[in-house]
């Protein structure tokens, strides 16, 4: 009886299997082991900049993370528009697309989707002086969005309350140039993302955020539709490890936190006092920086002076660094209204301060807990650092102290302290001006290296076509 049952049971597996094909199966072949780990990016202050300073942004430095999580070696290789990017990820020829991307149905059919790094809203740019849209049906000139960019699927579904709502989409250009072209009255409308507004109008104040046309959209990294379940894995668990360590809440502070602040008329005359000022004191800067970068200096200086050697203020302070008098003896200079005595003073300070910082301090961070320094003294700060700690938050991460420094102005807060009272939230604003001031700076350095790069190409084109025309005469 047992017998039977093992045939019958034997012949019922061999039925069930019948129909398979073996020879029909197709089986993917295993993923080659990966060597290094190459992510594709797009050009942006906040996604990916390669300058003389190295590689910076806040895709970036988690896809640098990523790497050493995964122990390979990174290569970002930035692409000049969405479309070859996206058709990059789907032929293999990169693992990873970070490059501020947000999160989209369509996208989610094409792609697997990482977890979320930050959320933005999708708003509508307009330029100064032009008026204010109010309603999206009743725009006063055409939207002009990037192609394959989530702006298009924002209009997209509110194409759907408004059916006669139109745009334009161009393939060959990016944000930026977008942007400049909202800024020279050559376009009506574009759709951006609110941090990258933010960000892009520290270097073209003229643009204006209308109506919020989408909130809290994700911005999520991609990954291949197939064969990346290994990576999605590694890629999960690397984000829950780096998000408790606070590295998410660290890069946001790092490349939005000091964007939020926007001032029309300041930004203006910045950009004016670059051109018109600066070169006069430049070399200045750059002689005294030593190792730190000298547009930083100049940055502190505009926010202490505008740049104006004989500045002062009521309470005694004076010069391009406007130094006190018993800050100036220290540093051994004479004369405060000598721009070149300043700035020499300011930069000793300035670097004496991040020397006398505690060594937890990580080297990136350093600069703005010296720049709060300079503005409230060292020991305020450190009272903020220690009240930061007591409140369970981490005294050598700035997104912190920063949050903390304001408190000093609340008797609550500053009698537990050693130095007491101080104006915690004017450092604050202090340091995010001068972050804004710097990265002003970098991108006009940027922009004028481009400009000597496109002089140098086009004059080298000249000589060729003069050496064409001496080689075509002397044949005759």
């Amino acid at each position: 009886m047992i017998k039977t049952l093992l045939i019958i049971l034997l012949c019922g597996i061999l039925s069930a299997c019948q129909p398979v094909d073996i020879h029909k199966v197709d089986i993917a072949a295993p993923a080659p082991k990966r060597t290094v780990l190459k992510v594709g990016t797009l050009y942006g202050p906040q996604i990916y900049l390669n300058s003389e300073l190295g590689e910076s942004g806040f895709d970036f430095e988690m896809a640098q993370r990523f790497a050493d999580y995964l122990a390979l070696p990174l290569e970002m290789i930035p692409y000049t528009n969405r479309k070859q990017l996206f058709a990059a990820l789907k032929e293999n020829k990169i693992d990873i697309i970070a490059a501020g991307i947000a999160k989209t149905p369509n996208r989610g059919q094409q792609f697997k989707l990482g977890p979320s790094l930050y959320k933005v809203n999708q708003v509508l740019v307009y330029k100064e002086g032009t008026p204010e849209p109010k309603d999206i049906s009743t725009l006063s000139g055409e939207i002009t969005v990037m192609a394959n960019s989530s702006s298009v699927n924002t209009l997209t579904k509110l194409q759907k309350d408004y059916p006669e709502l139109m745009w334009n989409q161009v393939n060959n250009k990016d944000n930026e140039e977008l942007f400049a072209l909202i800024a020279n009255g050559e376009l009506n409308y574009t759709i951006s993302d609110s941090n990258s507004l933010l960000i892009n109008q520290r270097f073209l104040p003229e643009l204006r955020a209308g109506m919020i046309l989408e909130e809290k959209v994700e911005v999520v990294w991609l990954l291949p539709p197939k064969n990346s379940d290994r990576l999605m894995s590694q890629l999960l668990a690397f984000w829950h490890k780096e998000r408790r360590a606070g590295t998410l809440e660290h890069l946001n502070e790092k490349y939005f936190g000091h964007v939020k602040r926007f001032d029309y008329v300041d930004t203006r005359a910045f950009i004016r006092a670059i051109d018109n000022i600066l070169p006069e004191y430049r070399s200045f800067f750059e002689q005294y920086s030593g190792e730190l970068d000298w547009r930083k200096l100049a940055a502190a200086s505009y926010q202490e002076s505008h740049w104006n050697p004989r500045a002062r203020s009521p309470t005694g302070v004076r010069g391009m660094m406007m130094l006190t008098q018993p800050t100036a003896a220290y540093v051994g200079v004479d004369d405060r209204l000598d721009a070149e005595q300043s700035i020499r003073g300011g930069a000793f300070y300035l670097k004496d301060m991040i020397e006398r910082l505690p060594d937890t301090i990580p080297e990136a961070q350093r600069i703005w807990f010296a720049m709060a320094s300079y503005n409230i003294g060292l020991g305020h700060v450190e009272d903020a650092r220690r009240l930061t700690e007591s409140m369970g938050m981490d005294p050598s991460a700035w997104r912190d102290v920063k949050k903390v420094l304001p408190l000093l102005q609340q008797s609550k807060y500053y009698k537990q302290t050693r130095y007491g009272y101080a104006r915690g939230s004017e450092a604050v604003h202090y340091v995010d001006s001068i972050r804004r001031y710097y990265d002003t700076l970098v991108w006009v350095d940027n922009q004028t290296k481009k400009l000597e790069v496109i002089e140098d190409t086009e004059q080298i084109n000249v000589i060729a076509e003069e050496i064409s025309t001496d080689v075509h005469i002397s044949a005759d």
